[in-house]
């Protein structure tokens, strides 16, 4: 495709530079802030001063340096999003000074720190006991080494093996823990470490349902295939990654919200307007649903449950009734979910660097319903068809699972904040990788070549 054809694609923007405060107590007149209409101006992103070449080998080594710069186009796709490219409290991406579309050079893609890095999330896979050694390991590293302040989550700890351990009790006395669904400690933490498999990146991502600091996550687990770093040599790796020198992949994220009837307050209500007289169109909307909101990695499942019927599910884009999913369920996965439930289901692998959302069916009574790729920016909408026989399931990522009855809704858009996920090479390669490794794709015996003679004979 030639250049004319790639300008109709994309939509070219031009942000302007105002005054912010890379991070820390001091303001900076000399930084830049850059404010994104598709999020509706509501999200601030920044950049730090140093800027960084691409590293061109297996290593996490940096390149020389590249000048500062102040001004910069920056644009994004014509549908999608433009992401929130800052990390937690210090850490956020490299800008590129030469870049014209959202959808950037993933080689141009860098992480860089605003301040060092001073809080650390290790997140372990746990029962697993063959994890406990490689968890002391780096705890103690990060804390007696590096100095940091290390956050784990109080389950890890309540682990009769690290509990009974006197010889690691002087470090985690060091520890800060927390538990999940009580403890917010969103604006803590500067980067993340994940030790297991693919599951412990999923978590790290559900703990965060704003910004999400850089992960880093070690290949501990039994499939990894979001998981490139190996733990042979993790002190060299998590110095780089401390230092600023790793290249990053935006992993895009769901941001989902499920209204459902409260159906007793609704029975409660509606006695008392036959008693009392009629209620407004917006309180009736305000006591008769309750939303809870998601942030979903790989994909939302909504599928029939324990229900032998067919799921009768109506989908809707930006308001629009597309298609009604007869079968067993929908899948709504990112670029990262299409290499989990949705390839299996017979989706096709999406690099996660393309801003968009696939729309699978789990075996759908249809020969003709094959899945469908949308741009990043639009908004679905999934509800019981009112000639569903039977209500519906779902779950994020695997978890929270829950049944959809009728007048529920659930609503799915690509979030602003996606999931920096730290590269062991760089997006393409990894990912590459991890196709050949982990699913081995177009794994075939190769065909022989002719012989001289056999040529002849043709």
């Amino acid at each position: 495709m030639g250049q004319e054809g790639l300008e109709s694609y994309f939509l070219r923007m031009e942000m302007e530079p105002e005054a912010f405060s890379p991070g820390g107590d001091d303001a900076s007149s000399d930084s830049t802030c850059y404010q994104c209409s598709s999020c509706r101006a509501d999200e601030e992103r920044s950049c730090a001063n140093s800027m960084r070449g691409r590293a061109k080998t297996r290593s996490l080594s940096a390149s020389p340096a590249l000048g500062n710069t102040k001004e910069f186009r920056r644009t994004r796709s014509l549908h999608g999003p433009c992401p929130v490219t800052t990390f937690g409290p210090k850490a956020c991406m490299l800008q590129n000074p030469k870049s014209i579309m959202h959808i950037q050079d993933p080689a141009s893609q860098r992480l860089t720190w605003n301040k060092p890095p001073k809080s650390v999330l290790v997140i372990k896979k746990i029962r697993d006991a063959s994890l406990l050694q490689p968890f002391k390991d780096l705890c103690i590293y990060l804390t007696e080494v590096n100095n940091m302040i290390v956050y784990v989550e109080k389950k890890v700890l309540e682990d009769p093996a690290i509990m009974n351990d006197d010889s690691f009790g002087p470090v985690k006395k060091k520890f800060c823990s927390f538990s999940e669904d009580y403890d917010d400690i969103s604006n803590q933490i500067d980067f993340i470490i994940c030790l297991g498999g693919d599951g412990t990146l999923l978590y790290a991502s559900s703990l965060f349902p704003g910004s999400v600091p850089p992960v880093m996550a070690f290949h501990l687990g039994s499939l990894g295939f979001l998981t490139p770093f190996n733990f042979e040599n993790f002190q060299s790796q998590v110095t780089q990654v401390i230092e600023g020198n790793a290249a990053l992949v935006l992993r895009s994220r769901l941001k989902v919200k499920v209204l459902k009837e409260h159906k007793e307050k609704k029975a409660m209500i509606q006695n008392g307007i036959e008693e009392n007289g009629l209620i407004s169109p917006s309180l009736e909307k305000e006591l008769f649903k309750q939303a809870i909101q998601y942030q979903v990695l790989n994909e939302v499942v909504v599928d029939r449950g324990p229900s032998s019927y067919l799921s009768n599910v109506d989908v809707f884009l930006d308001g629009h009734l597309i298609t009604t999913v007869q079968g067993d369920g929908v899948i709504v996965s990112t670029p990262t979910g299409s290499t989990a439930y949705a390839a299996a289901a017979g989706a096709s692998m999406i690099h996660p660097n393309v801003p968009a959302i696939m729309i699978t069916p789990i075996c759908p009574h249809s020969l003709s319903f094959r899945p469908i790729v949308v741009p990043a920016g639009v908004e679905l909408k999934i509800m019981l068809s009112p000639e569903a026989r039977n209500t519906a399931w779902v779950s994020f990522d695997g978890r929270k699972r829950q049944e959809i009855c009728h007048g529920d809704s659930i609503s799915i858009t690509t979030s602003c904040y996606p999931l920096p996920s730290i590269c062991f090479q760089d997006p393409v390669s990894d990912w590459f990788d991890s196709l050949a490794e982990c699913l081995h794709w177009n794994v075939r015996k190769k065909q022989n070549n002719f012989a001289i003679d056999e040529e002849e004979e043709f």
